[in-house]
């Protein structure tokens, strides 16, 4: 009789990716926010160290500039005081706008408003030395100050010009040479003043603004 026993069905070969044993690994996606980045080509790069002030540049060889105001301040203030000189008589109005200014030519001995006026002598070399100090320290601080800080170094440029000024008055002629006379008639009379005078009255009332207004939002 023929062998009528049916062959076996070969086992499959397993397929290795089809295994029991293989079991889909879960991935852990970091679903935690960001830190926000600059768009700088860098996503390394932190937004906020883009935003730091700037540091402040001291003037340096800038500061050329303001000396040269200075020096207009004081060369006007000499020629203006070198007119008044000649063209003037000692203690002797003459009108230019009345009620209110005249061109009076008046020395000032000791400081502003006269004070020590009559002290005897030492003090103009005692006014004298102030004004070399300060003006001394003026041009090392011109260098120093901030570029950014234009107001202050216009108000230093200004008051160094000043002191200056009077201070070759001093050194020269042992007072100080006065020509402006503000006055209101005979009632009221402001005490007589020059250019110099005037370079440091604006210059520190620049400074103090610059203190007041404008130093802490530099520092911001």
């Amino acid at each position: 009789m023929p062998n009528t026993t049916p062959n076996p069905t070969p086992n499959p070969t397993p397929n290795p990716t089809n295994s029991p044993d293989d079991k889909q690994v879960p991935i852990d996606v970091d679903s935690s926010p960001k830190p926000a980045h600059a768009t700088t080509g860098s996503s390394s790069t932190p937004k906020s160290r883009l935003n730091k002030t700037p540091k402040m540049i001291a003037n340096g060889r800038l500061a050329l500039n303001w000396y040269l105001l200075s020096l207009v301040v004081i060369i006007l203030d000499q020629w203006t005081k070198w007119l008044a000189e000649t063209n003037l008589t000692f203690l002797e109005p003459v009108p230019v706008i009345e009620p209110f200014l005249n061109w009076t030519l008046a020395y000032n001995y000791g400081a502003a408003f006269s004070f020590l006026a009559d002290a005897g002598g030492w003090q103009k070399w005692f006014f004298s030395g102030l004004a070399l100090l300060m003006s001394l320290f003026l041009i090392g601080y011109l260098a120093k100050a901030p570029r950014q800080a234009k107001l202050l170094s216009l108000g230093l440029a200004l008051v160094l010009g000043g002191a200056v000024g009077n201070l070759i008055d001093r050194l020269l002629h042992g007072h100080v040479i006065d020509f402006i006379h503000v006055h209101y008639a005979d009632v009221w009379h402001y005490p007589i003043f020059n250019i110099a005078d005037i370079g440091i009255s604006i210059g520190v009332l620049l400074i103090v603004i610059d203190m007041l207004f404008l130093e802490k939002k530099r520092e911001v």
